[in-house]
């Protein structure tokens, strides 16, 4: 019987498994290294805020595995050899494989600062940097969490919930301003500061002070201000964790190179989530989308490939959600940081200033590029739908009702925001 071997037990390897059993009897294991059962990585913030236990964040029932003979591995590869088809474990043992999927996810990145060893300092990826954490924060005054991304904020509103005095420092002009448009982004700086977080804005870390004994005591920044402290939050993204692939002859460059069908230069081993890069990129997309809609969408493609129907991963126009604090966030297709030529754009905001949509469109064409929405929830359907359409600004705008997806007798803004685009149009049809 074929034996499929999947390594990392998150959200891609854990429903390659599901779709692979579905499909075929063959053997299936899943090796994982951080936990013996899958959970799921989004809820942490919640069991360190109170809300949720780690057995609430896990989908399955422990005995769901067994009944759907999936075996558990929970141990740590140290080696690939896709010549001999085996894998070298922490423990010494060895697993032979005929098909091998990576779904190893991904590590946080290093800052390489003086004091980033130092007990105190940490980041936020793994079960074991919450537990880490949970120790490193009882019963301190003051942190400071470094790098405005999503973990960021996650750690800062975690943090806060504790009352915790939090100090961000953010290297950009506004709060993820890389990534999102400067109202968008100001909007969010505006909201992080209303929870009582210290928002240090164009600031980046310079060093970590030891105390003496081995624990943080305070951070410098690159202007020279010291800010005590008892916790530092190093949150400045994550690489593919890839370094186990080191002289397997598996190609690699940022993640695992894969194909189409998500297939590497060895034609029995797959990459799939976090740790893969698609080459070529697909238009519109990132090479290494480490997102967690695209790692279930990876999933259930390369289950189908290894069950005797090879499919391409298509995964579409791009789209995330996340959550700051109390807003919600959305965005689909493509809304660029900075205005690219070409490309109009529309931007409404709320007089309350917690509620935002962002709409971009083809000057000459009107095609319909991306839509980001700040505290107003909008039905994916709907956008994946007009995208591959290629409809008009003008047909999203008329359409903005049926993508609304907030609760029935909650406010509705479409009116409002189809007025003000009007308005803005105004200028440009005289």
């Amino acid at each position: 019987m074929k034996h499929i071997v999947i390594v990392g037990n998150g959200i891609s390897g854990v429903t390659a498994a599901r779709h692979i059993r579905k499909r075929s009897p063959a053997r299936i294991t899943i090796i994982s290294s951080e936990t013996k059962h899958f959970f799921s990585r989004t809820a942490l913030m919640y069991i360190y805020m109170g809300h949720m236990t780690f057995e609430h964040t896990k989908p399955y029932d422990d005995s769901f595995w067994k009944k759907n003979r999936i075996d558990l591995v929970f141990d740590h590869v140290v080696q690939v050899d896709p010549h001999s088809h085996q894998l070298i474990l922490k423990s010494g043992q060895s697993l032979l494989y005929d098909q091998l999927i990576l779904a190893s996810g991904s590590r946080p990145n290093q800052l390489g600062v003086s004091g980033e060893t130092l007990d105190g300092v940490q980041g936020l990826y793994s079960l074991a940097d919450l537990q880490r954490m949970e120790e490193h924060t009882r019963g301190i005054q003051r942190a400071v969490v470094v790098g405005g991304g999503l973990i960021g904020v996650e750690m800062a509103e975690m943090l806060r919930s504790r009352h915790i005095a939090v100090t961000f420092l953010v290297r950009e002009p506004e709060f993820w301003s890389n990534v999102l448009p400067l109202q968008e982004a100001a909007l969010i700086s505006r909201h992080i500061r209303k929870h009582d977080v210290d928002l240090r804005l164009s600031s980046e870390l310079g060093q970590i002070v030891d105390d003496g004994s081995g624990r943080v005591k305070a951070v410098i920044t690159r202007s020279g201000e010291q800010i005590e402290c008892q916790f530092v939050g190093l949150t400045v993204g994550v690489s593919p964790n890839i370094g186990f692939l080191a002289g397997s002859g598996i190609q690699t460059a940022r993640g695992v190179l894969v194909n189409e069908y998500l297939q590497t230069n060895f034609s029995d081993i797959y990459a799939i989530g976090d740790c893969a890069e698609r080459v070529p990129v697909l238009p519109g997309r990132r090479a290494v989308e480490q997102v967690w809609y695209t790692g279930r969408m990876m999933g259930e493609v390369v289950a189908q490939t290894l069950t005797g129907m090879p499919t391409p991963y298509q995964p579409g126009p791009w789209f995330n959600s996340a959550k700051f604090f109390d807003i919600e966030y959305q965005t689909y297709g493509h809304v660029p940081a900075q205005r690219s030529p070409g490309l109009a754009d529309f931007y409404w905001e709320h007089p309350r200033g917690e509620k935002g949509v962002h709409v971009v469109w083809e000057k000459d064409t009107r095609r319909f590029v991306g839509i980001n929405s700040l505290g107003i929830r909008l039905r994916h359907d709907c956008f994946d739908r007009w995208l591959r359409q290629g409809v008009s600004v003008d047909f999203v705008m008329e359409h903005l009702p049926e993508a609304n997806f907030d609760p029935e007798f909650s406010e509705r803004h479409e009116p409002a925001i189809a007025s003000a685009f009007q308005s803005y149009l105004l200028p440009t049809a005289v």
